[in-house]
């Protein structure tokens, strides 16, 4: 492959070089949470996957605008504008106004993001927060001939659009196929065609949440929000549009016909997309009864989990995956990586501790230029973590004894764990993080020394053997002692 970063374009469907509009400057925009209900775990994974390619584009020298919205109005349960407001719906259910399910709601977001320790975005605008910019996109959109209104609700006219532009160009389906298996248009429908939707959305006597615009009091579709504050924050034209690979067949389709429709060009030059989520190798979903909440995760309260998993547990174990392939969650694979986090984290605990050589056995830039390699083909964040390991295999060589660092190779290895482990995949050493049980442990270590040293044995094996068993091993030196979670 070239140098350079790398990446999938779903627009093209391929694997392309990416070259920024307007370099060093970079826009991306993800589409961000419907606030009506916590957060799942398939939203958790585009946003860790986003924040992965957030970091690796600032640590690459881009100065980055990253926006993720809030969806908090105009979201229909159907995606043929049909049913409820889910917000309305909400707010019914727990006998609240519809705001304050959203503030419920995106406060929790943004608890379960701060614990998987992802950086929040540059801009995070709300729907509601834009309603005049949604209007104001509509009427141009009417204005250019792409949109007709019908008793106070406006549509986007898909087959009048087609005419002019591709409407499939991000999913390469047929356009007859479709209209083929899209259900006719009842007598009551007011649309023109089968595939069009709705950009306004007239409100009914009971809605309440909605504006004043030209066409009545209404509220806006859930497509529109997203063209609107990309277009507002991004410009015309930007260089990344991401989220969920669910949102390419109808939202991020609708998204590119309204923003050409208005502005006569595609938003973004790179359309990214992250993959599903299974359980046990089926499709995680709440109709099947396998999905499972982070907070479930994280506690274990759910019947298809044996036990619960730390937020960087499930963060580590999503990296393991590459954002585009499929994540299979199991009791066993979710053990796995813990594991697996667990001899990462040892292992850095132990870097402080090593003592530098005057010769060494080993060469850090190689992995070093192997992890650059591995993150410029399309955030191969997989190949990364097996480089890390190669590291870790390395400290551990070092700590034991049976193998020699120089001093400026250990800062090699210092800066690549920093720069990957750290900053790039934004992980942190829980236990670490934890000070009060750091020095209990050191007091322990501490009894035990002195113990030793008044040729007390017993107590000395019994904290020893005692730590054991709770899952902490101590290691003596000529240095001192250490522990280690096992």
């Amino acid at each position: 492959m070239d140098k350079g970063l790398h990446l999938y374009n779903t627009l093209t469907r391929t694997k392309e070089l990416f070259e920024p509009l307007h370099a060093p400057n970079v826009g991306m925009y993800v589409c961000g949470p419907t606030v009506y209900s916590d957060v799942h775990l398939g939203n958790c994974r585009t946003f860790i996957s986003f924040d992965l390619i957030f970091r690796y584009l600032k640590y690459s020298g881009y100065k980055v605008r990253y926006v993720r919205n809030i969806t908090d109005a105009g979201h229909l349960e159907g995606d043929r504008d049909e049913g409820d407001d889910k917000f309305a719906k909400r707010a019914k259910l727990e006998q609240l106004e519809p705001m304050e399910i959203v503030q419920k709601y995106t406060l929790g977001f943004h608890d379960v993001l701060r614990m998987f320790n992802t950086l929040p975005p540059s801009i995070e605008p709300t729907a509601t927060g834009h309603i005049i910019e949604q209007i104001e996109m509509i009427k141009v959109i009417m204005d250019n001939g792409y949109a007709y209104e019908a008793n106070g609700t406006v549509y986007f006219d898909v087959e009048k659009y087609s005419a002019s532009y591709n409407y499939t160009i991000l999913t390469n389906r047929n356009l007859e196929d479709m209209l083929a298996n899209t259900r006719e248009l009842g007598g009551q429908d007011e649309k023109r065609g089968r595939l069009d939707f709705a950009l306004w959305i007239k409100a009914k006597p009971e809605t309440i949440m909605r504006w004043p615009s030209p066409w009545g009091i209404g509220f806006p579709g859930w497509h529109i929000e997203c063209s609107a504050m990309s277009a507002k924050y991004l410009g015309e034209e930007f260089d990344i549009h991401g989220g969920g690979m669910d949102l390419a067949a109808t939202h991020h389709t609708n998204e590119i016909a309204q923003s050409e429709a208005c502005n006569h060009k595609q938003p973004a030059k790179y359309w990214m997309h992250t993959n599903m989520l299974t359980v046990n190798g089926a499709r995680m979903s709440k109709s099947a009864g396998n999905g499972f909440l982070p907070g479930e995760l994280f506690t274990g309260d759910h019947p298809l989990l044996d036990r619960g998993y730390s937020p960087m547990t499930v963060k580590f174990f999503m990296l393991q995956a590459h954002y585009r392939s499929t994540l299979d969650f199991s009791n066993e694979a979710l053990d796995a990586s813990e594991k697996g986090f667990r001899r990462l984290m040892n292992a850095v605990t132990l870097l402080d501790k090593l003592v530098p050589a005057a010769e060494s056995d080993f060469e850090i830039d190689p992995i070093a230029s192997n992890c650059i390699r591995a993150m410029n083909d399309d955030f191969n964040s997989p190949v990364v973590i097996a480089e890390l390991f190669e590291a870790t295999r390395i400290i551990n060589i070092v700590y034991d004894g049976k193998g020699k660092i120089s001093v400026a190779e250990l800062g090699k290895l210092k800066k690549l764990v920093k720069d990957f482990v750290f900053d790039i995949f934004g992980l942190k050493d829980e236990e670490a993080s934890n000070t009060e049980l750091n020095d209990v442990l050191e007091m322990m270590i501490d009894i035990r020394k002195a113990a030793k040293e008044n040729k007390d044995y017993a107590t000395s094996d019994k904290i020893r053997v005692g730590l054991q068993s709770m899952g902490i091993q101590l290691k003596d030196s000529k240095e001192g002692t250490t522990w280690n979670k096992v």
